[in-house]
């Protein structure tokens, strides 16, 4: 059984690896938007305390998302293992998790921080745009279509950005990552399960990091 955090800021590619790990483990991702929209959608009562929550514009009270992963790393799928995305992000929440993998005779093999360089990161994200037809991904600087203004898969001239894409909205994002989540990574170094890898690698090369180190 493999139990895995996955730590880095947006747009490191923590989606895109963790999908990977999932089909070369048999491990299921677990994001924390994903376990609260089904949480609510089941009607439970913890399902409830978390809509009236999200309902009021609060922020999620570390006892129900605890309590939400618990039940959720219960179900069949994740009998092989799993992969957390979007927590723990404090230190207090690292260490409800730990206390909660113990009372079940779990515990984390590692957490995979994507390094990165800001400023190409921001560049990277920032340069980002797609068909608004079919959806085919591109990049101002890296993957521009091969006729300017001309998807290469349809052929449509329109093409749209996401709108919290922008340089600045990036930098805000990853400025609130180093304030909240950065500082639990000394706790898990402590613990010496923190491994680190390139995060502006080929993705190929990311993947080949984290699986040589998982293997190793």
């Amino acid at each position: 059984m493999r139990i895995l955090v996955l730590l880095g800021p947006p747009g490191a590619g923590k989606g895109t690896q963790a999908k990977r790990l999932e089909k070369a483990y048999g491990i299921v991702q677990l994001s924390t938007g994903d376990m609260l929209r089904a949480a609510v959608a089941s009607g439970s009562a913890l399902g409830q305390q978390a809509k009236d929550v999200m309902d009021a514009g609060r922020l999620m009270p570390d006892d129900i998302m605890t309590k939400i992963i618990s039940d959720r790393v219960e179900q069949p799928d994740c009998a092989n293992g799993f992969i957390l995305d979007g927590f723990p992000r404090t230190r207090a929440q690292a260490e409800a998790l730990d206390a909660l993998l113990d009372g079940k005779g779990l515990a984390l093999d590692k957490v995979i921080e994507l390094k990165v360089v800001e400023q190409a990161l921001v560049e990277r994200i920032s340069g980002r745009f797609a068909c608004a037809n079919c959806g085919a991904g591109y990049h101002d600087t890296f993957q521009p279509p091969k006729t300017p203004g001309v998807c290469d898969v349809c052929g449509s001239t329109e093409f749209k950005r996401r709108a919290d894409d922008t340089a600045e909205t990036v930098r805000a994002r990853l400025a609130a990552y180093r304030e909240q989540t950065a500082p639990i990574l000394p706790y898990y170094r402590d613990k010496g399960i923190l491994v680190e890898v390139d995060g502006m690698a080929d993705i190929d090369e990311v993947t080949r990091q984290i699986e040589q180190l998982l293997n190793g």
